[in-house]
C-alpha cells in the first residue's frame, strides 16, 4: 500500500489520503518509522519483501518466486527442477504478429480460479509433456515445472504493462514457443469469448517468469520460538508458510482482490491466537498491491480503508476483548506506486503497537510522517527481531 505523492490527491499518497482512524490511533499510542525491505541490488517483489519482513534474509534464502508458490500448491519439486510462474495475461489482439502485441493486464481482470482451471486444461492438452508440467494455482497465478531446466532471467509481466512484448519474451526457444502457442489456444476459447462479451479482459496468453530452484528455508518456530500461522489468499505467501513450517489458514472467500473476505481473515487471526495454539499470525492483504498494478487511485484508497476498518480494527478489538497482551505490526511488504504500476524498492512505513506499553504521540500512520520520525531499519530482515524483542 506504500506509494508516492499523487497530484489528484493534493500531493498525498493513498495511505496519507485514506480514512484510517484505527491505524492512526495505534500510531498515536505506538511507534512509526521506515524499513528497507528490499536488499540493495535485488529486484523488488513480494517474494523477497515478505521473506525479509518474516526475518529471512533474501540474500541467503531466496531461490526464486515460483518455487515458493510451488510449495503452496503441493508441487513435488526435485532438486533438479526449475519452477516458473505461469500468469494468464491479457494481450492486445489486433496485431498480426505475436511479438507486436501489447500486454494490457497482468492478471486478466483478476480472473477466477474456476475459469483458469478450464483454460489451463486446454493449455496442458496441447503443451504439456516431456520436461514441462503445468499446475493450477489461484486466480491468474499458476506454475510450470521444467525438469532439468535452467534459471533464466525472465521479465515480470507487471513491469511491462502497456508495452510491446517482442523484446520482453524469453530467449529460450521452448518457453517462447509455448507462450506463442498458448495465445493460439486461448484467444478464441469459449471462456474468453464470454469474458469479452461481459466487458472483461480475456486470459489469452501464458506468461512465464520468476524462475527458481527448490527453496531451503528453516522453521519460523526454530528461529523465533513462536508457533506461527499464515493467512493469505496468495500462493506465494502460503508457500513461504509451508517452507517455514507455519500453519496455513484458509479463509472462505479470500481471493486476493478488492472484494476479499476481510472480516473472515480478521476473525481467523483472532481465533488462531486466542484458541488455536499459535503465538504469531501473519495476515497478508493483496488488494492494495493489485490496485496499484491496475493504476486505480480510488480503488487503492478503498483497499487501504478496508484494511483499516475490516481487518486491523476487528483484530485489535478481538484481542483486547479476549484480555490478551499483544504486539501488532502494520506495514507494506513493498511499495506499488500508482505512477509506475509495478513494485519499487523504496522504504516502507511501519507501525508498531504494544498493548502493554501505550504511548502518547501525535503521529498518524503514513509515509510522510513515518519518514519524519527519523527512524529507519536499514535491513528489513531485522524488523522481526525488533518486533519481538522490544
Amino acid at each position: 500500500m506504500a506509494d508516492r505523492p499523487i497530484e489528484s490527491l493534493n500531493g498525498k499518497t493513498p495511505l496519507e489520503y485514506a480514512n484510517t482512524p484505527m491505524m492512526d490511533e495505534l500510531a498515536s499510542k505506538g511507534e512509526i518509522g521506515m524499513v528497507h525491505t528490499i536488499p540493495d541490488g535485488m529486484k523488488p517483489g513480494s517474494d523477497t519483501a515478505n521473506l525479509s519482513v518474516l526475518g529471512y534474509d533474501p540474500r541467503q534464502f531466496y531461490s526464486g518466486r515460483s518455487p515458493l508458490e510451488a510449495l503452496s500448491i503441493g508441487v513435488p519439486m526435485k532438486d533438479t527442477d526449475i519452477a516458473l510462474r505461469c500468469n494468464f495475461v491479457t494481450l492486445s489482439e489486433e496485431e498480426a504478429c505475436y511479438e507486436e502485441r501489447t500486454i494490457i493486464d497482468h492478471s486478466s481482470g483478476e480472473i477466477s480460479t474456476e475459469e483458469c482451471a478450464v483454460l489451463l486444461d486446454a493449455v496442458k492438452k496441447e503443451l504439456e509433456g516431456g520436461d514441462f508440467h503445468f499446475y493450477l494455482g489461484t486466480s491468474y497465478r499458476h506454475c510450470l515445472i521444467w525438469e532439468k531446466g535452467k534459471v533464466l532471467d525472465l521479465v515480470q509481466p507487471h513491469d511491462v504493462l502497456g508495452q510491446k512484448i517482442g523484446d520482453k519474451l524469453p530467449e529460450n526457444e521452448a518457453l517462447r514457443s509455448m507462450m506463442k502457442k498458448s495465445y493460439e489456444i486461448l484467444v478464441n476459447h469459449p471462456i474468453n469469448k464470454k469474458r469479452k462479451e461481459r466487458g472483461l479482459n480475456p486470459a489469452n496468453s501464458c506468461w512465464f517468469w520468476g524462475a527458481g530452484t527448490k527453496p531451503a528455508l528453516y522453521p519460523f518456530e526454530e528461529r523465533t520460538g513462536l508457533k506461527g500461522a499464515m493467512i493469505s489468499a496468495v500462493d506465494l505467501l502460503k508457500g513461504i508458510a509451508v517452507g517455514t513450517s507455519m500453519q496455513v489458514i484458509t479463509v472462505d472467500g479470500a481471493n486476493g482482490g478488492l472484494d476479499t473476505n476481510y472480516e473472515g481473515k480478521a476473525q481467523a487471526a483472532v481465533d488462531v491466537l486466542t484458541n488455536g495454539g499459535c503465538d504469531f499470525v501473519y495476515v497478508h492483504l493483496e488488494a492494495p498491491d493489485e490496485m496499484g498494478h491496475q493504476g486505480s487511485v480510488e480503488k487503492k484508497v478503498k483497499a487501504i480503508e478496508n484494511l483499516d476498518s475490516r481487518v486491523i480494527r476487528p483484530i485489535f478489538e478481538g484481542l483486547t476483548a479476549a484480555g490478551e497482551e499483544f504486539r501488532m505490526a502494520v506495514l507494506p511488504d513493498h511499495p506499488t506506486p500508482i505512477c509506475i504500476r509495478t513494485h519499487s524498492a523504496d522504504n516502507v512505513p511501519y507501525l508498531l503497537y504494544d498493548s502493554t506499553n501505550e504511548r502518547r504521540e501525535t503521529w498518524h500512520y503514513n509515509e510522510r510522517e513515518a519518514e519524519q520520525t527519523g527512524k529507519l531499519i536499514a535491513e528489513g530482515h531485522r524488523f522481526m527481531d525488533y518486533l519481538l524483542q522490544r
